[in-house]
Protein backbone atom coordinates (compact mmCIF):
# COMPACT_ATOMS: atom_id res chain seq x y z
CA UNK A 1 0.00 0.00 0.00
CA UNK A 2 1.14 3.35 -0.53
CA UNK A 3 -0.22 6.78 0.00
CA UNK A 4 -1.56 7.37 -3.40
CA UNK A 5 -3.27 4.06 -3.56
CA UNK A 6 -4.80 4.88 -0.47
CA UNK A 7 -6.15 8.27 -1.47
CA UNK A 8 -7.65 7.44 -4.72
CA UNK A 9 -9.18 4.27 -2.72
CA UNK A 10 -10.90 6.53 -0.28
CA UNK A 11 -12.19 8.68 -3.20
CA UNK A 12 -13.45 6.13 -5.06
CA UNK A 13 -15.65 4.79 -2.07
CA UNK A 14 -16.69 8.52 -1.62
CA UNK A 15 -18.17 9.06 -4.84
CA UNK A 16 -19.48 6.12 -5.15
CA UNK A 17 -18.46 5.48 -9.06
CA UNK A 18 -14.95 5.03 -10.70
CA UNK A 19 -16.18 7.46 -13.27
CA UNK A 20 -16.92 10.36 -10.64
CA UNK A 21 -13.67 9.52 -8.82
CA UNK A 22 -11.79 9.68 -12.30
CA UNK A 23 -13.29 13.18 -12.82
CA UNK A 24 -12.34 14.76 -9.13
CA UNK A 25 -8.60 12.93 -9.47
CA UNK A 26 -7.54 13.87 -12.99
CA UNK A 27 -6.70 10.32 -13.27
CA UNK A 28 -7.84 7.54 -16.23
CA UNK A 29 -10.45 5.12 -14.61
CA UNK A 30 -7.93 2.44 -15.74
CA UNK A 31 -5.69 3.34 -13.67
CA UNK A 32 -7.50 3.82 -10.61
CA UNK A 33 -9.43 -0.22 -11.32
CA UNK A 34 -5.85 -1.19 -11.31
CA UNK A 35 -4.80 0.63 -8.15
CA UNK A 36 -8.16 -1.00 -6.22
CA UNK A 37 -7.28 -4.31 -7.83
CA UNK A 38 -3.64 -4.14 -6.41
CA UNK A 39 -4.84 -3.27 -2.88
CA UNK A 40 -7.73 -6.28 -2.84
CA UNK A 41 -4.93 -8.72 -3.95
CA UNK A 42 -2.61 -7.38 -1.22
CA UNK A 43 -5.29 -7.55 1.69
CA UNK A 44 -6.81 -10.38 0.04
CA UNK A 45 -10.17 -9.19 0.39
CA UNK A 46 -13.11 -7.83 -1.60
CA UNK A 47 -13.07 -3.77 -1.01
CA UNK A 48 -15.78 -2.66 -3.50
CA UNK A 49 -19.00 -3.59 -4.60
CA UNK A 50 -19.59 -3.11 -8.18
CA UNK A 51 -23.16 -2.91 -9.42
CA UNK A 52 -25.15 -0.81 -12.25
CA UNK A 53 -24.81 2.43 -10.79
CA UNK A 54 -21.36 2.28 -9.85
CA UNK A 55 -19.44 0.83 -7.12
CA UNK A 56 -20.47 0.49 -3.03
CA UNK A 57 -17.67 -0.13 -0.29
CA UNK A 58 -17.64 -3.38 1.12
CA UNK A 59 -17.44 -4.23 5.08
CA UNK A 60 -13.95 -4.63 4.46
CA UNK A 61 -14.23 -1.26 2.50
CA UNK A 62 -15.54 0.89 5.03
CA UNK A 63 -13.23 -0.52 7.71
CA UNK A 64 -10.32 0.47 5.60
CA UNK A 65 -11.90 3.59 4.63
CA UNK A 66 -12.21 4.49 8.59
CA UNK A 67 -8.08 4.16 8.68
CA UNK A 68 -7.75 5.71 5.76
CA UNK A 69 -9.26 8.84 6.84
CA UNK A 70 -6.88 8.82 10.06
CA UNK A 71 -3.88 8.02 8.46
CA UNK A 72 -4.71 10.46 5.60
CA UNK A 73 -5.34 13.29 7.96
CA UNK A 74 -1.87 12.08 10.78
CA UNK A 75 0.30 12.66 7.30
CA UNK A 76 -1.30 16.24 6.87
CA UNK A 77 -0.62 17.40 10.23
CA UNK A 78 3.03 16.21 10.34
CA UNK A 79 3.43 18.17 7.14
CA UNK A 80 1.73 21.40 8.51
CA UNK A 81 3.55 20.75 11.94
CA UNK A 82 6.90 20.83 10.00
CA UNK A 83 5.59 24.19 8.10
CA UNK A 84 4.49 25.68 11.55
CA UNK A 85 7.47 25.11 13.60
CA UNK A 86 8.95 27.96 12.41
CA UNK A 87 5.69 30.57 11.57
CA UNK A 88 2.43 30.96 13.88
CA UNK A 89 0.36 27.81 14.43
CA UNK A 90 -1.73 26.25 11.38
CA UNK A 91 -3.16 23.59 9.79
CA UNK A 92 -6.55 21.56 10.88
CA UNK A 93 -7.99 21.51 14.71
CA UNK A 94 -10.99 19.38 15.60
CA UNK A 95 -12.56 20.78 18.77
CA UNK A 96 -15.35 19.05 20.36
CA UNK A 97 -18.16 20.83 22.00
CA UNK A 98 -20.82 19.31 24.31
CA UNK A 99 -24.47 20.63 22.66
CA UNK A 100 -25.39 22.66 26.41
CA UNK A 101 -22.22 24.59 25.25
CA UNK A 102 -21.87 25.12 21.04
CA UNK A 103 -24.68 27.36 20.85
CA UNK A 104 -23.28 29.97 23.17
CA UNK A 105 -19.72 29.97 22.79
CA UNK A 106 -19.25 29.26 18.51
CA UNK A 107 -19.52 32.86 17.97
CA UNK A 108 -17.04 34.21 20.29
CA UNK A 109 -14.42 31.20 19.59
CA UNK A 110 -15.03 31.12 15.68
CA UNK A 111 -14.35 34.89 16.18
CA UNK A 112 -11.18 34.92 18.17
CA UNK A 113 -9.52 32.15 16.17
CA UNK A 114 -9.57 34.31 13.21
CA UNK A 115 -8.30 37.67 14.85
CA UNK A 116 -5.80 35.81 16.47
CA UNK A 117 -4.93 32.20 14.36
CA UNK A 118 -5.87 32.89 10.73
CA UNK A 119 -3.99 30.12 10.00
CA UNK A 120 -5.38 27.87 12.09
CA UNK A 121 -8.58 26.00 10.32
CA UNK A 122 -10.97 25.22 13.43
CA UNK A 123 -13.27 22.07 12.40
CA UNK A 124 -15.77 22.37 15.21
CA UNK A 125 -18.28 18.97 16.47
CA UNK A 126 -20.88 19.16 18.51
CA UNK A 127 -21.61 15.96 20.50
CA UNK A 128 -22.60 14.39 23.53
CA UNK A 129 -19.68 14.77 26.51
CA UNK A 130 -19.77 10.63 26.10
CA UNK A 131 -19.11 10.50 22.79
CA UNK A 132 -16.43 13.46 22.74
CA UNK A 133 -14.46 11.07 25.47
CA UNK A 134 -14.80 7.86 23.22
CA UNK A 135 -13.37 10.39 20.30
CA UNK A 136 -10.22 12.12 22.06
CA UNK A 137 -9.58 8.46 23.03
CA UNK A 138 -9.23 7.23 19.37
CA UNK A 139 -7.57 10.62 18.05
CA UNK A 140 -10.91 11.73 16.26
CA UNK A 141 -10.43 15.33 17.58
CA UNK A 142 -8.00 17.07 18.91
CA UNK A 143 -9.10 19.38 21.88
CA UNK A 144 -12.59 19.02 23.97
CA UNK A 145 -14.61 20.80 26.55
CA UNK A 146 -16.26 18.64 28.57
CA UNK A 147 -18.29 17.87 31.34
CA UNK A 148 -16.82 16.13 34.66
CA UNK A 149 -14.28 14.67 32.48
CA UNK A 150 -12.82 11.58 32.80
CA UNK A 151 -8.88 10.66 34.00
CA UNK A 152 -7.15 9.13 30.62
CA UNK A 153 -3.06 8.84 30.36
CA UNK A 154 -3.04 10.14 26.98
CA UNK A 155 -4.88 13.12 27.12
CA UNK A 156 -4.23 16.59 29.71
CA UNK A 157 -6.85 18.08 31.36
CA UNK A 158 -7.31 21.66 32.82
CA UNK A 159 -10.31 22.20 34.96
CA UNK A 160 -11.85 25.68 33.94
CA UNK A 161 -15.42 26.11 35.93
CA UNK A 162 -17.80 24.55 38.10
CA UNK A 163 -21.48 25.18 36.21
CA UNK A 164 -24.36 24.68 38.70
CA UNK A 165 -27.43 22.79 37.09
CA UNK A 166 -31.13 25.20 37.51
CA UNK A 167 -34.46 24.05 37.74
CA UNK A 168 -36.28 25.54 34.33
CA UNK A 169 -39.05 26.16 33.57
CA UNK A 170 -42.00 28.07 31.38
CA UNK A 171 -42.10 31.69 32.34
CA UNK A 172 -46.05 30.93 32.94
CA UNK A 173 -45.59 27.71 35.29
CA UNK A 174 -46.94 28.40 38.30
CA UNK A 175 -43.34 28.21 40.01
CA UNK A 176 -41.54 30.66 37.76
CA UNK A 177 -41.58 33.48 40.12
CA UNK A 178 -39.58 31.48 43.33
CA UNK A 179 -36.41 32.75 43.72
CA UNK A 180 -34.46 29.07 44.55
CA UNK A 181 -36.04 25.68 44.88
CA UNK A 182 -35.02 22.91 46.83
CA UNK A 183 -33.58 19.51 45.14
CA UNK A 184 -36.29 17.38 46.14
CA UNK A 185 -39.08 19.79 45.11
CA UNK A 186 -37.61 20.38 41.82
CA UNK A 187 -37.05 16.62 40.68
CA UNK A 188 -40.60 15.66 41.72
CA UNK A 189 -41.63 17.74 38.91
CA UNK A 190 -42.22 16.07 35.96
CA UNK A 191 -38.68 16.16 33.98
CA UNK A 192 -37.53 15.78 30.68
CA UNK A 193 -33.83 15.07 30.66
CA UNK A 194 -31.28 13.28 28.48
CA UNK A 195 -31.56 9.67 29.13
CA UNK A 196 -28.43 7.69 30.11
CA UNK A 197 -25.00 7.52 29.37
CA UNK A 198 -25.74 11.44 29.19
CA UNK A 199 -23.58 13.14 31.93
CA UNK A 200 -26.24 15.30 32.73
CA UNK A 201 -28.66 12.69 33.27
CA UNK A 202 -25.69 11.15 35.29
CA UNK A 203 -25.23 14.12 37.81
CA UNK A 204 -28.82 14.14 38.49
CA UNK A 205 -29.64 10.93 39.37
CA UNK A 206 -26.39 10.55 41.41
CA UNK A 207 -27.34 14.03 43.02
CA UNK A 208 -30.84 12.54 43.83
CA UNK A 209 -29.24 9.31 45.39
CA UNK A 210 -27.95 11.16 47.96
CA UNK A 211 -30.51 12.88 48.55
CA UNK A 212 -32.13 9.73 49.20
CA UNK A 213 -34.34 10.53 46.20
CA UNK A 214 -35.44 9.69 43.08
CA UNK A 215 -36.05 11.99 39.81
CA UNK A 216 -39.43 12.07 38.13
CA UNK A 217 -38.19 11.65 34.63
CA UNK A 218 -41.60 12.09 32.39
CA UNK A 219 -39.68 12.08 29.36
CA UNK A 220 -35.86 11.04 28.20
CA UNK A 221 -35.17 13.44 25.17
CA UNK A 222 -31.22 13.81 24.06
CA UNK A 223 -32.37 16.95 21.69
CA UNK A 224 -31.67 20.29 23.38
CA UNK A 225 -34.16 21.58 20.49
CA UNK A 226 -36.69 19.02 22.10
CA UNK A 227 -36.03 19.76 25.75
CA UNK A 228 -36.67 23.78 24.92
CA UNK A 229 -39.89 22.66 23.25
CA UNK A 230 -41.16 20.32 26.07
CA UNK A 231 -40.37 22.81 28.64
CA UNK A 232 -42.26 25.54 26.36
CA UNK A 233 -44.96 23.12 26.44
CA UNK A 234 -45.31 22.77 30.30
CA UNK A 235 -42.83 20.26 31.26
CA UNK A 236 -39.81 21.07 33.41
CA UNK A 237 -36.26 20.30 32.97
CA UNK A 238 -32.68 20.69 35.40
CA UNK A 239 -29.98 22.16 33.00
CA UNK A 240 -27.25 24.57 32.71
CA UNK A 241 -28.72 27.97 31.85
CA UNK A 242 -26.02 28.55 29.61
CA UNK A 243 -27.14 26.53 27.04
CA UNK A 244 -30.83 28.19 27.04
CA UNK A 245 -30.03 31.78 27.51
CA UNK A 246 -31.72 33.07 24.53
CA UNK A 247 -34.72 31.84 25.69
CA UNK A 248 -34.44 33.35 28.91
CA UNK A 249 -33.17 36.40 27.61
CA UNK A 250 -36.40 36.21 25.46
CA UNK A 251 -38.42 35.67 28.52
CA UNK A 252 -39.65 32.39 26.95
CA UNK A 253 -38.14 30.04 29.79
CA UNK A 254 -36.89 30.89 33.44
CA UNK A 255 -34.22 29.39 34.97
CA UNK A 256 -34.49 28.60 38.61
CA UNK A 257 -31.62 27.77 41.40
CA UNK A 258 -31.35 24.89 43.19
CA UNK A 259 -30.82 24.15 46.75
CA UNK A 260 -30.15 21.53 49.72
CA UNK A 261 -28.80 20.10 47.55
CA UNK A 262 -27.27 22.12 44.50
CA UNK A 263 -26.53 20.18 41.47
CA UNK A 264 -23.42 20.97 39.50
CA UNK A 265 -20.59 19.63 37.23
CA UNK A 266 -16.91 20.39 36.52
CA UNK A 267 -16.09 21.80 32.85
CA UNK A 268 -12.83 20.82 31.53
CA UNK A 269 -10.92 21.67 28.40
CA UNK A 270 -8.58 18.41 27.68
CA UNK A 271 -5.78 17.78 25.04
CA UNK A 272 -4.81 15.19 23.16
CA UNK A 273 -0.87 14.46 24.16
CA UNK A 274 -0.59 12.43 20.67
CA UNK A 275 -1.72 15.47 18.50
CA UNK A 276 0.62 15.49 15.41
CA UNK A 277 -0.31 19.13 15.11
CA UNK A 278 0.40 19.80 18.92
CA UNK A 279 1.32 23.66 18.31
CA UNK A 280 -2.32 24.52 16.91
CA UNK A 281 -3.77 22.39 19.28
CA UNK A 282 -2.36 23.63 22.11
CA UNK A 283 -3.16 27.49 20.83
CA UNK A 284 -7.08 26.46 20.24
CA UNK A 285 -7.28 24.66 23.91
CA UNK A 286 -5.42 27.78 24.83
CA UNK A 287 -7.94 30.03 23.20
CA UNK A 288 -11.42 27.92 24.67
CA UNK A 289 -10.00 28.79 28.17
CA UNK A 290 -9.59 32.21 27.55
CA UNK A 291 -12.80 32.25 25.95
CA UNK A 292 -14.88 30.58 28.41
CA UNK A 293 -13.40 32.57 31.15
CA UNK A 294 -14.31 35.66 29.65
CA UNK A 295 -17.91 34.71 29.38
CA UNK A 296 -18.17 33.89 32.63
CA UNK A 297 -16.58 37.32 33.46
CA UNK A 298 -18.81 39.15 31.73
CA UNK A 299 -21.85 37.34 32.91
CA UNK A 300 -22.64 35.42 29.82
CA UNK A 301 -22.36 32.03 31.53
CA UNK A 302 -23.36 31.40 35.00
CA UNK A 303 -20.59 29.79 36.56
CA UNK A 304 -17.66 29.83 39.04
CA UNK A 305 -14.08 30.22 37.88
CA UNK A 306 -11.18 27.48 38.84
CA UNK A 307 -7.76 29.09 38.85
CA UNK A 308 -6.07 29.51 36.02
CA UNK A 309 -3.32 26.80 34.89
CA UNK A 310 -1.63 25.69 31.72
CA UNK A 311 -3.14 23.00 30.20
CA UNK A 312 0.74 21.46 29.31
Amino acid sequence: MDLRQLRYFLQIADSGSLSRAAEVLHVAQPSLSQHVRSLEEELGVELLARHPRGVTATEYGRLLCDHVRVILRDVERAREAMHDAVGSPGGEVVLGLPTTVCRGMTVPLVNAVQRRFPRINLHLVEAMTGSLDEWMQTGKIDVALLYDRKAFENIVANDVMVEELKLILPAGHARAGLRAISFNEATALPLVLPARPHVLREVVETFAARAGTEPHIAMNCDSLQGIIALVGDGYASVYPSFALRDEIRRGELVAIPIVDPTPKWRVSIVLARRNANSRAAEAIAGLVDEVARSLVVDGSWDAQLRRLTDPR
